[in-house]
């Protein structure tokens, strides 16, 4: 009996993922039937995102595993009727696009680009910005994506510091944990990199209190998810002078509503949702595998921690 897999993700994708998934499970020696349309009691395994149309998993009585082509999983993670594992994507092109983008902003903070380029007005300010190891980068959030930053930065030679919710150690880094760990990075980091997931743990990390522990004009990075901050917080704190300048690339309501103060302020640069993308090609190579560990009774990559959230 061929193994069968359901796409459900924007049908526009299907084309390359049917043949990159067709490549990998026949290298793989499996048996298998892909198709965004199949029986839900005959489904073995869903590659799935939120905007595929698969809401409730009560029908697909046969279902295995669900393989999320999305890194967070906030929009499935808490779902009551997904009761088999859930694997959300980890991936090496997801990764070093995530990487590129933060380590371009960060140093287009730290090289002051942005002044370059607005204040030509012939007037020559021989100004250079500090080394690197003279600048401080705190990144919150030390997963895959976040140490990857944080590795990234670090051989740049920027004094990093991560934090996360529980300890963690890596190799030229500084990290923190906790609550008292929050407060000790951002009370002496200029730059701040979000690479958090959206839980009700991490929600509003961002806000008035925390906002005020930075050092005044620092500046801020948001690549991980909207809800890490307080959207009010933040506006009130960049009028004040205390940040500096914020870089968003994800937002709570998205597209970014036209009317949102965001789009018209001095002191924010609004980037549509592009700090990394998950790209077919690796993709669906983490997918295939995912599906050959399960049909060989392997354990299963990625796996979420459904109380964590991610």
């Amino acid at each position: 009996m061929p193994v069968n897999v359901l796409f459900s993700a924007r049908p526009e994708l299907w084309p390359e993922y049917e043949a990159l998934m067709h490549l990998y499970l026949s290298d793989a020696g499996l048996d298998f039937h892909l198709a965004t349309d199949i029986p839900a009691d005959q489904v073995d395994y869903i590659v799935y995102a939120p905007n595929g149309g698969v809401q409730d998993f009560t029908p697909f009585t046969r279902l295995k595993a669900v393989l999320s082509l999305w890194a967070g999983v906030e929009k499935i993670s808490g779902n009551e009727t997904l009761t088999v594992p859930l694997a959300r994507m980890v991936d090496g092109g997801l990764t070093q696009g995530m990487t590129e983008w933060v380590v371009g902003h960060v140093l287009r903070y730290h090289l002051g680009m942005d002044q370059h380029i607005t204040l030509q007005d012939g007037v020559w300010t021989p100004d250079a910005p500090p080394l690197a190891q003279q600048r401080t980068v705190c990144i919150l959030g030390l997963g895959a994506l976040g140490e990857a930053s944080a590795h990234a930065l670090a051989a740049l030679n920027f004094h990093v510091i991560g934090w996360s919710r529980t300890a963690k150690t890596i190799p030229g880094v500084t990290c923190l944990h906790g609550k008292n760990g929050l407060r000790d990075a951002l009370s002496q980091v200029e730059i701040v990199v979000l690479l958090l997931p959206d839980t009700p743990a991490t929600e509003n990390t961002l806000n008035a209190e925390t906002l005020a522990l930075l050092p005044e004009g620092a500046k801020i990075i948001n690549p991980g998810r909207g809800p890490l901050i307080d959207d009010e917080a933040l506006l009130a704190a960049l009028n004040s002078g205390q940040v500096g300048h914020a870089t968003l690339d994800v937002f709570r309501t998205e597209p970014l509503p036209t009317e949102h103060p965001y789009w018209a302020h001095p002191n924010v640069t609004v980037t549509p949702h592009i700090a990394s993308e998950t790209r077919p090609v690796t993709a669906a190579q983490v997918i295939c595998e995912n599906i050959r560990r399960g049909e060989a009774g392997e354990p299963f990559l990625h796996l979420v921690d459904r109380k964590l959230g991610y």
